[in-house]
């Protein structure tokens, strides 16, 4: 199946980077996929305003990142008193990116559920080129709508799957040949709860390799809850992923996700084109970490016990209020929930669990 995501052109800031390898004739050209508005959200409790946005994506637009995924730390439509009010509308939020973009494509997630049909025709009359619909990654049936209307807009529909830890490599890659069946022209995975070792992305990448054929690229989307989210998604690449996303910073949930500053430079020297001029994203960065951070993400225990335990990164602020709350260790609660195979969505069952757990240990 043929996809319609941009070709690749090399950095055009014509500057040698000290210390960067030459080219090699083998290396593909990777597209980095930036959703710092998006992910970074869960960070700041969803309260971005617009000049946060604003400043930001000027600074990717001119660096030339490829796509610049906007909005609420879940996707559209899911701002809501369960998972966090967002500070501005999806339609604000979007308007408020697209109007600073002319060379970056304008990119939106939607999880079935939260987003409706309603939420994507809007996004798309809005600009938004680059639609993710995600799913559980053992439930990707539930997706074949919303891609059909994101295709049926003239968009580029991706599918991607979440907490991909909870299947085994064969059948995530079953799922992932049913995205494309439904009309996805790229899919791939999410490494939700920073879970993953190397080996691991490279077992998954070539599994869904083989399932959808070299015509269809493949996600890696990496939380950084082990230290390990630049290394998985340089091995993704090595496996045959062509579409990783980062973020400035690392900025996102819980530990983070893979800084794109980092990862870029890191294909670079490995002759991979990227298309971003390095200098202009290094720019970037460190304006995103004035301006829309107040400290770049670490991995402190709560964050590396999540990875652990492979519970969703997007946990680390309601977790860290339960334990509180009922005087329980947020690593005993983490622990807990990720033997409760807890996904995202499942937040009320946060404060339950706490409170068994408190229970037992009075």
């Amino acid at each position: 199946m043929p996809t319609t995501t941009p070709a690749l052109e090399p950095a055009t800031d014509g500057k040698p980077v000290a210390g960067t390898a030459a080219p090699e004739a083998s290396a593909l050209p990777v597209l980095l996929h930036d959703p710092t508005l998006r992910d970074g959200h869960h960070a700041v409790r969803h309260r971005l305003d617009r000049d946060q946005l604003r400043a930001y994506a000027a600074a990717a637009d001119a660096a030339g990142v490829p796509v610049l995924e906007v909005g609420h730390g879940n996707g559209l439509g899911a701002s809501s008193l369960q998972i966090g009010r967002a500070l501005l509308s999806d339609a604000v939020m979007l308007d408020t990116v697209r109007a600073e973009l002319e060379r970056t494509r304008l990119g939106v997630f939607l999880a079935p559920g939260w987003g409706t049909a309603a939420d994507l025709r809007a996004a798309v009359a809005r600009g938004a080129t680059v639609v993710r619909v995600a799913a559980h990654c053992t439930e990707a049936d539930v997706t074949e709508r919303h891609i059909g209307v994101a295709a049926d807009l003239g968009a580029e529909p991706h599918g991607v799957l979440l907490m991909s830890h909870m299947t085994s490599p064969l059948r995530l890659a079953e799922q992932c040949a049913l995205l494309v069946r439904f009309g996805a022209r790229a899919v791939g995975f999410y490494d939700s709860a920073g879970h993953y070792l190397p080996a691991d992305v490279t077992e998954r990448v070539t599994a869904i390799r083989a399932a959808v054929g070299a015509e269809v690229p493949v996600i890696f989307h990496g939380h950084n809850n082990l230290g390990l989210a630049v290394a998985n998604s340089l091995a993704a690449v090595a496996a045959g992923a062509r579409i990783i996303d980062a973020t400035a910073r690392g900025f996102g949930a819980g530990a983070g996700n893979t800084p794109i500053e980092v990862l870029a430079a890191l294909l670079e020297r490995t002759g991979h084109e990227t298309g971003i001029e390095l200098r202009a994203l290094l720019r970037a960065a460190d304006l995103a970490e004035q301006a829309l951070m107040p400290a770049p993400p670490t991995i402190d225990t709560v964050s590396l016990v999540s990875g652990l335990a492979g519970v969703f990164s997007g946990f680390k602020t309601p977790v860290l209020a339960a334990a509180e709350q009922h005087g329980v260790d947020p690593v005993e609660l983490f622990f807990a929930l990720g033997d409760r195979q807890v996904v995202a969505g499942q937040e009320d069952l946060i404060a339950e669990v706490a409170a068994g757990l408190g229970k037992a240990f009075r």
